[in-house]
């Protein structure tokens, strides 16, 4: 078994879209990004490649050309795959978002969902929450989102 944990914020900026886990929240602001900044995507991203104690997401998808605007779907795939190689499958995922709007409960079960999907991993394995930061700080503001996740891995067929 191999634990990883991560943490990915953004802030909030008008005229982008806000993705969460691959879902296009309906929202004025979104995340300020090289990439299209799914900060969930990007948490649960870093968690698998520090449990594999592959570095950080910046040493695999660096703010070049390349990357600019990248759906980050491409980025869980590509992580997936580091996994995959080396051996290893999730055993689960818990991931965090602080937000403090728009609520996130309607869109919850969706996001948990894609995840699933791109980790190769049943639904059952994935868990994502919302809360808000009660006012305190940027996120509190309105002015940031962040996601923290926590990955468990294990070697395949254990």
């Amino acid at each position: 078994m191999r634990i990883g944990f991560a943490t990915d914020i953004h802030r909030l900026v008008e005229g982008r879209k806000l993705m969460l886990s691959g879902v296009c929240v309906p929202s004025p602001m979104g995340e300020q990004a090289h990439s299209d900044g799914d900060v969930v995507y990007h948490a649960v991203s870093e968690a698998i490649l520090g449990a594999l104690a592959l570095g950080d997401l910046g040493k695999h998808f660096p703010g070049t050309p390349e990357f600019k605007d990248i759906d980050s779907s491409i980025i869980v795939k590509r992580v997936v795959a580091m996994m995959d190689e080396k051996g290893y499958e999730i055993n689960n995922v818990d991931v965090s978002i602080t937000l403090e709007k728009p609520k996130l409960a309607p869109f919850i079960m969706e996001m948990r969902n894609n995840l699933a999907l791109l980790l190769n991993t049943s639904l059952e394995n994935v868990s994502v929450k919302a809360g808000t930061n009660e006012g305190i700080d940027d996120i509190g503001k309105g002015l940031a989102v962040k996601a923290d996740a926590i990955v468990m891995l294990r070697k395949k067929g254990e």
